[in-house]
């Protein structure tokens, strides 16, 4: 079941969101600029404000035995190198537990993103990945994402390179 994020939702969605990032980035990251980045994202009052802000959605995954199998945001307003100026809308934020991967429980999250960005009256979704993930960026292109451009993503200290996703809706 994949529902929109509530108030009561905060501090496990910090939780949730800090471990699903740590398990993706942390390998390749010192542990430094990895607290850092986790402390400045995945606060509960991060979290709340984020929840309750008008220009971001967040969708939870709840599996059959009531966990969280992951959770994605849309985050209008902002844009990137290579993104249409009208009518797009950031997939911000997209992570499924390692439990739930290759069990369509992805997928599933990213048509229902693509919908509510939709319903939001956007004509493309676009996302920030990272260079190095091999994984994500192959995802991501059997989901009719293409890349348009890069920016800096920055962990801690460390200044990334993401690319730059579209997908036309």
């Amino acid at each position: 079941m994949i529902r929109n994020a509530t108030d009561a939702d905060a501090t496990q969605l910090a939780e949730f969101g800090a471990r699903t990032f740590f398990e993706s980035f942390a390998a390749d990251n010192t542990p430094e600029d990895m607290q850092s980045h986790l402390d400045s994202a995945f606060s509960a009052q991060k979290q709340l404000a984020e929840i309750r802000d008008p220009d971001i959605e967040t969708l939870i995954v709840v599996s059959p035995d009531g966990s969280w199998a992951g959770f994605a945001q849309l985050r209008a307003g902002k844009r990137s190198a290579g993104v249409p100026e009208q009518g797009s809308i950031e997939l911000w934020r997209f992570y499924v537990d390692k439990a739930w991967h290759g069990q369509g429980v992805a997928a599933n999250l990213m048509e229902t993103a693509k919908h509510r960005a939709r319903r939001r009256g956007a004509t493309s979704v676009w996302l920030g990945v990272w260079q190095r993930n091999a994984r994500a960026q192959a995802f991501y292109r059997k989901h009719g994402f293409g890349k348009v451009g890069s920016q800096v993503f920055v962990v801690g200290s460390d200044p990334q390179t993401d690319d730059v996703l579209l997908c036309p809706l």
